[in-house]
């Protein structure tokens, strides 16, 4: 155990550095890619990154499901994980933008794939009162690897005399060492499921009224999440140097792995709706920033208030699905909706983001995004009590 969470848990957080480290090399620079190399439209890049999104979702149900079904995780984690590591060196010889859309939606099928299952292994494996921290340790990894991405590529893309399709192939590196880690560490958690034979299993999509309002409150609040890649191109807009961005996605990831774990222990201790309600506070008002802000300097302060955000909701919210469903054989199922409300509703975010953006202005789309990000809140703070955890 480390500081009290399970083995299962680091290794998990293992898997996710090293993925992590590959995807963010290539991540922060995609979109100016896109758009610089391959003459891609603002709008065509939202469709990218919602399509990405938005067409593993099916998978995440699916893929949560079928893991209820089987009651084993880790073979499936590990087909996600193994498609999304083939995906990335294939970057590197793209001729066209339609060509990244294909691959980045082999990769996040990958994503969709292992998402579900992993976080189901993942409350299933830690204890009932440290599951915020084992979250909280596990996103805290994650992002930790999204850290050493970005400055990896802010050091090497120099070096490479700015050759993206170079970076691409080197990023591809790290994702297969992950598969290593997965096949031999991580093991399956042991639980009742065990003792049920695969005819005798029984998974119900039917869950009770506050799950369903839990989903469509994240819903609601995706739509006016759209994909990070906007960021970039706000950055870029308002002056940040193209070889410093993969440095200001760093400090992001920086912010967001400091305070992942202190936020997951927090809401072991308080309860995940006031730590939830202070993350979508935050987001707002980050949003409200990049939608108003005037100088470069205001970038690198919005970045770390929204790795803020990040760090405070992300282990939080997968956290309160499982205090949500008690039942372990529904558990995958559970987080496959809660993925799949985020996925379905990421593409239509990322297009309205883009086309608010193309046509008014950033000041509207981003203001937009605040707005539904405040009336969540509202709604999460009415429909659920301090009882809900």
């Amino acid at each position: 155990m480390f500081f009290g969470i399970k083995k299962n848990v680091f290794f998990l957080g293992l898997v996710s550095f090293l993925t992590d480290i590959s995807s963010d090399m290539i991540y922060p620079l995609l979109p100016v890619f896109l758009t610089d190399v391959l003459g891609s439209s603002k709008l065509f890049v939202g469709l990218i990154e919602g399509i990405a999104e938005s067409t593993a979702s099916l998978l995440k149900i699916f893929s949560g499901w079928f893991s209820d079904k089987i009651g084993k995780r880790k073979p499936i984690v590990i087909l996600g994980y193994s498609l999304s590591s083939i995906s990335k060196p294939l970057l590197a010889l793209v001729t066209s933008a339609w060509q990244v859309l294909f691959i980045r939606f082999a990769d996040r099928t990958g994503k969709g794939i292992r998402t579900s299952p992993r976080d189901a292994l993942i409350a299933e494996t830690s204890n009932g009162q440290r599951r915020g921290a084992s979250f909280g340790l596990h996103r805290a990894m994650d992002s930790a690897g999204a850290i050493l991405g970005p400055l990896l590529g802010f050091v090497l893309l120099p070096l490479l005399n700015k050759n993206y399709r170079h970076l691409f192939l080197l990023a591809s590196i790290p994702a297969f060492f992950s598969i290593l880690v997965l096949f031999i560490w991580v093991k399956e958690a042991k639980t009742r499921r065990e003792k049920v034979t695969l005819a005798e299993r029984k998974t119900s999509f039917k869950f009770d009224a506050k799950f369903k309002l839990f989903v469509l409150v994240v819903a609601l609040f995706t739509l006016g999440n759209s994909s990070d890649a906007f960021l970039f191109l706000r950055a870029k807009s308002l002056g940040v140097n193209l070889v410093l961005i993969p440095l200001l996605w760093g400090l992001f990831n920086l912010v967001y792995t400091l305070s992942s774990t202190p936020a997951g222990i927090l809401s072991d201790r308080i309860g995940r709706r006031k730590v939830i309600l202070l993350g979508f506070l935050i987001y707002g008002l980050s949003y409200l920033g990049f939608a108003f802000a005037t100088k470069s300097l205001h970038v690198w302060i919005l970045f770390a208030i929204y790795g803020v955000y990040y760090g405070l909701t992300d282990g939080a919210l997968r956290a309160f699905v499982a205090d949500l469903v008690k039942e372990e054989d529904k558990r995958g199922t559970a987080y496959g909706f809660y993925h799949g409300a985020v996925g379905f509703c990421a593409l239509p975010a990322s297009l309205i983001l883009g086309y608010l953006w193309q046509t008014f202005g950033a000041h509207v789309a981003f203001s937009f995004g605040a707005v539904l990000a405040l009336l969540s809140g509202v709604i999460f703070y009415i429909g659920f009590s301090e009882k809900d955890k």
